[in-house]
């Protein structure tokens, strides 16, 4: 009979680790959200190597810019508050490996009761009782589901996370830090020669006036001439006014106050690395930000393991050993110790629904989580795409903008020609010389959108947290 009992104990206290193989969190897979036929990746070529392999310090070689982007990873907002996430998710993470370590707490007490005279106890101790205590407890619980290591999991995806997410803010940083660079050099180029523009221009006035007063000119060429000066000079303040703008934009970007940004000059800079993609299967395996989604998603898949963990029952131990006594003299005498161990296994039967209404909200927010991971691979393929072909959508067009130009500017030089010898009046060369500035201030612009490219194309790629 007794053995009949002991094999029903141990078949009962087994029984939750014979279903373990039945309700034990599941393991993660990575979800396959987006098929690589989709990228759109054929305009440039592929190779084992990839442009988002290459350091910022070897893709842009202008030493000033590099010590912009320096600046920038050290002092700016965004990537210190990103590193604060880093600190916060690390302390998370400690918190999830000691899951599995028992809990010890130590506790001293005295207590002091007034005890009515005339109760049992209290004419016993003469109406008051003082009692003093050192002792210390133990609790541990088994992870027979997997939730404890579910919670560890979860808080690891979280730390990794928060890592991902400080080197997106890496790559954004040392892309517009580039790209405003590229903008400004750009807009010096453009005021340096709206500036000779200007000059020409009041020499042209002072021509035409001279003219008129010969005879030769009409008031209608005079005022034509001071229009086309104005106009240049509206441009020159536009241009100034971009500039400043950008600066205060560029000083943010440093973590400091607005001031004027040292640079170069765009004639330069020179990009003569080679651009690659990569295989199609590594596109997006260096973008930080596809990552952090991932590891949001992993985080939510291992919550919802936790949640359903909750379901079924856990098995705790508890234990606390110390010393009581009545009289502080004797507290710690081998006959004021004292020790207990209790056991158990708690079964959720009815809570209001809160373990079904937990379960149910973490299912939702892995979905959640899922749509944000695939629309995060959707949008990094989108950029890619976007970068590469308008890298050569911007090389075609500065050589279309250097032919217009050079067409432009052979027309004002055959127009005035012509004005000299009286084959053209004077209307030809203004229209002509206004064609001239607006390809070559386009010209500047196309060189622009070209190292534009280049850049969005290494922050596509996922370069320069490396």
């Amino acid at each position: 009979m007794k053995k009949n009992r002991i094999y029903n104990l141990l078949l009962i206290a087994s029984m939750p680790f014979l279903l373990v193989s039945c309700f034990a969190a599941k393991d993660y897979q990575k979800p396959e959200v987006l098929e690589e036929t989709h990228f759109r990746t054929d305009q440039i070529a592929k190779d084992s190597t990839s442009l988002a392999q290459l350091s910022y310090q070897d893709l842009f070689t202008d030493s000033i810019l590099q010590d912009h982007i320096n600046t920038a990873l050290k002092n700016n907002i965004d990537i210190r508050v990103a590193l604060q996430q880093i600190i916060a998710a690390e302390a998370y993470l400690k918190q999830g490996k000691a899951g599995y370590l028992p809990s010890l707490n130590a506790n001293a007490q005295w207590t002091h009761q007034e005890l009515a005279r005339n109760s049992q106890f209290g004419s016993f101790f003469n109406g008051a009782l003082d009692q003093y205590e050192l002792s210390a407890g133990l609790s541990w619980e088994a992870d027979i589901w997997g939730k404890i290591r579910s919670q560890k999991r979860a808080f690891e995806a979280s730390y990794l996370q928060s890592v991902a997410a400080h080197k997106a803010v890496k790559t954004r940083l040392i892309a517009s830090v580039a790209n405003i660079y590229y903008q400004l050099l750009a807009l010096d180029e453009q005021i340096k020669i709206t500036e000779q523009t200007i000059e020409n221009r009041q020499n042209s006035l002072s021509t035409t006036n001279a003219l008129k007063e010969a005879g030769n000119l009409t008031e209608v060429g005079v005022q034509q001439t001071e229009a086309q000066l104005y106009t240049a000079q509206a441009i020159l303040v536009d241009l100034q006014k971009q500039v400043r703008l950008l600066e205060n934009s560029m000083s943010i970007l440093l973590g400091e106050a607005p001031q004027f940004i040292p640079r170069s000059a765009l004639s330069e800079q020179q990009i003569t690395t080679e651009l690659k993609t990569g295989v199609p299967a590594q596109l997006l395996s260096n973008r930080p930000d596809v990552i952090a989604a991932e590891m949001a998603f992993r985080n939510a898949f291992e919550l919802s393991n936790v949640a359903r963990s909750n379901f079924y029952p856990s098995l705790t131990l508890t234990a606390n050993t110390g010393f009581q006594s009545l009289d502080l003299s004797e507290l710690l005498d081998a006959n004021s110790l004292f020790a207990n161990v209790v056991s158990g296994l708690a079964q959720p039967i009815f809570n209001k629904r809160q373990i079904k209404t937990q379960y149910e909200v973490a299912q939702a927010q892995q979905e959640q989580a899922r749509l944000r991971f695939k629309e995060a691979i959707l949008q990094a393929s989108k950029e890619v795409s976007d970068a590469m072909y308008a890298y050569q959508a911007a090389e075609k067009k500065q050589i279309l903008k250097q032919k217009e130009f050079n067409a432009n500017q052979k027309a004002t030089d055959y127009s005035e020609e012509l004005l000299n010898n009286g084959f053209a009046n004077y209307l030809e060369v203004l229209t002509a010389s206004e064609n001239a500035l607006n390809s070559q201030l386009g010209m500047i612009d196309a060189k622009y959108s070209r190292l534009k490219a280049v850049v969005d194309l290494y922050r596509a790629l996922g370069g320069g947290w490396q």
